[in-house]
């Protein structure tokens, strides 16, 4: 049975095991808990500060501490970590080049059963459009934990999205996982297809290469860890080796892992390219994760058919 682990436990350690720093402050709008920034306040609750349901004010004063040599954290649900504080982190973080880091928790689909409004599947299309803006989405808890070092390593604002439920261990150990902002991971290797992945569905990447493997389709597989910046040179030195892309994000298939492929692809190097991900509509409820990521076609089945019709495209 494949090892899973809730990332955001693997979060919340790796942000106490960074509060040894006194210069990181950790700031939460009423969700520590779910968020596990708690784990940080339990610890270190004198530089633990609750916000309460007002997101706005909370990236204004975590701009301001940045500004007189703090690292500042600050958390909430990926559905409001961007949308609901857009004109602050513009202006407060990305402006002024501020040194905060925007933890959103329950990204992607991951909060099934509160439906569409705690959905989020266009944060990492809003992070990405803002200069100075770093956009980081982990497909593990490995990842997650050595995403959080570099991050508060980075001099810069940064978006990272944590899903809510647990996730299989694409990387068995730290070791295993070479992290580094804005360089992508490969994590299979073929000469017919690359399937470029972020988040979750890094782990269906995978097991959809194995799988087209089984039917005769080599696949390169990307953990692009770093929507942006993001690897250009290792998704075009790709691209020109297989000649076929499929994208897979927990996501809105516009502005974000895709979308920003495709601008890449499109510029330096056109081949076919199949996206994956919400097909411009809402989420909605669902009593399992796995269900609504079904329903909307994130499935290593459907991973493997668009690996195939990438691989016939190209040959007309």
């Amino acid at each position: 049975m494949q090892k899973m682990m809730d990332m955001r436990d693997a979060y919340g350690e790796a942000l106490a095991e960074i509060g040894a720093d006194p210069r990181v402050v950790v700031f939460d709008a009423d969700l520590s808990h779910s968020n596990k920034s708690d784990i940080f306040g339990a610890k270190y609750p004198e530089r633990f500060f609750e916000a309460g349901i007002a997101e706005a004010n909370m990236v204004g004063v975590a701009a301001g501490l940045s500004l007189v040599g703090f690292v500042p954290f600050v958390h909430t649900f990926s559905v409001f970590a961007v949308g609901r504080d857009y004109d602050q982190i513009r202006v407060s973080l990305c402006y002024q080049n501020a040194n905060v880091k925007v933890v959103g928790t329950s990204a992607g689909l991951s909060d099934a059963h509160d439906g569409a409004t705690h959905q989020s599947i266009d944060d990492v299309a809003l992070a990405r459009v803002l200069p100075n803006m770093t956009v980081v989405d982990p497909c593990d808890c490995v990842e997650a934990r050595k995403a959080v070092k570099a991050v508060y390593e980075h001099n810069g604002p940064v978006y990272l999205r944590i899903d809510r439920m647990p996730v299989p261990f694409v990387y068995e150990t730290m070791e295993d996982c070479d992290f580094i902002l804005g360089k992508a991971n490969v994590l299979r290797e073929g000469s017919d297809v690359t399937i470029i992945a972020s988040g979750y569905p890094v782990s269906l990447a995978v097991k959809a290469a194995d799988q087209a493997r089984k039917e005769g389709i080599g696949a390169d597989v990307l953990d692009v860890h770093t929507v942006k910046p993001l690897d250009q040179k290792a998704i075009v030195k790709s691209a020109k080796k297989t000649g076929a892309v499929v994208t897979v994000e927990e996501h809105s298939v516009i502005g974000a892992l895709g979308g920003a492929v495709s601008e890449v692809l499109g510029e330096d190097y056109p081949v076919p390219v199949k996206r994956i991900g919400v097909k411009d509509r809402f989420g909605e409820s669902a009593l399992d994760w796995n269900e609504l990521l079904s329903a909307h076609g994130i499935t290593v089945e459907a991973i493997v058919e668009a690996a195939k019709e990438t691989v016939k495209r190209k040959k007309k």
